[in-house]
């Protein structure tokens, strides 16, 4: 059966529609997957005439069970009485989005989908008194999740063919990035970041570079500590794991010379440390990915864009390119549970004479 992908529309004010309905528009597509989006037909078509797509066939389903695997499927969410404004932020698209997102998570939750790809939201007109993300990382992390202390932390990686930057903090204001890098929780991003690469990216035993905090790596103590006394001390933890990580490198040499394609990820220490330059080399090709949780969830690497949408200039390649990641990841886990299931148990015994024999037995 092919993987099912659930894609919500997003901010429908913004590019979103036009975004997924480009990236859908050959139909090759649907020899991959089965995508299923969350939203409105209706919208769908507005944006399609107005954006001067060729006509689609959009088939509307009530359930993610009832999804034709030969085409486009759609779960309206969103009401008759609302309309969009191309360009203009309003509660009422920060609602549908959330109606959207709500909707397709609670069929991933339950298996329905494999998969999740998200159309850009605004994070102001998406908050309300049940929902208070900052963005769709945060809200995964409490949907698959949870507050429980020992669960698995979400890691935003945004990658290309040539580049994976995950990110140390996420949605953060710069003066309060410093106190949340910790030697742990550095650390646990590291671990986190080598299991998403062997496991999502099937890269065995990967290298893993990270960014100093501070300019030129701290220069020794002169223009910052946070080198010297948290970075270092946890990249030589994982290290002694065995975690192949390297660095403190400061941000602008590293990207500069272009050393980053000497290694198979980048951990940067905030979020425009590492997305500006990752969005400098791959605007409209890069896909923002949603690490470390029990589900697939990958989205394009760009936001509303609400000064283009409606004129029919968007790009749908880093749309295309996170429906083509999802399904690859998906793929990717599937393998990696195969490999790692039943595995061959050892049994010791000892023949009485101080040797032993091994034999090994399927569990």
């Amino acid at each position: 059966m092919k993987i099912k992908i659930a894609i919500t529309h997003g901010d429908m004010n913004g590019v979103g529609y036009e975004v997924i309905l480009k990236a859908l528009e050959d139909n090759r597509i649907l020899e991959l997957c089965t995508p299923i989006i969350y939203g409105s037909a209706r919208i769908a078509a507005h944006y399609r005439k107005l954006t001067g797509i060729p006509e689609m066939h959009f088939n509307m389903i009530e359930s993610a069970d009832d999804a034709r695997a030969d085409a486009v499927n759609i779960i309206n969410v969103v009401g008759e009485d609302v309309s969009p404004v191309p360009g203009t932020p309003s509660a009422a698209a920060g609602a549908a989005a959330v109606a959207a997102l709500d909707r397709a998570v609670a069929d991933l939750r339950t298996g329905a989908v494999d998969a999740l790809v998200t159309a850009p939201i605004d994070k102001h007109t998406v908050q309300s008194d049940t929902f208070i993300f900052p963005g769709h990382t945060e809200y995964l992390q409490c949907a698959f999740t949870g507050d429980e202390a020992d669960a698995p932390h979400a890691l935003m990686i945004l990658f290309n063919g040539r580049l994976r930057v995950a990110l140390a903090t996420t949605h953060l204001p710069v003066s309060e990035i410093a106190g949340a890098l910790t030697r742990e929780a550095i650390a646990g991003k590291l671990r986190d970041f080598r299991a998403s690469l062997h496991r999502d990216f099937s890269v065995d035993n990967p290298r893993i570079a990270v960014l100093a905090l501070n300019p030129h790596a701290g220069d020794g103590g002169l223009l910052g500590k946070e080198e010297e006394e948290v970075i270092k001390p946890a990249i030589a933890d994982v290290r002694a794991e065995g975690i192949m990580a390297f660095g403190p490198y400061a941000a602008d040499g590293f990207f500069g010379a272009g050393l980053y394609d000497k290694f198979d990820g980048v951990l940067a220490m905030y979020h425009d440390q590492g997305l500006a330059p990752f969005k400098t080399i791959s605007m409209d090709a890069g896909v923002n990915f949603t690490a470390g949780l029990p589900c697939v969830r990958t989205s394009p690497d760009h936001g509303t864009a609400y000064d283009i949408a409606g004129q029919g200039v968007a790009s749908g390649e880093s749309m295309r390119n996170a429906i083509y990641a999802a399904a690859d990841i998906v793929r990717s886990r599937a393998m990696d549970d195969r490999a790692h299931r039943n595995p061959l148990r050892r049994h010791y015994y000892d023949k009485g004479n101080g040797d032993q024999t091994i034999q090994m037995t399927e569990d």
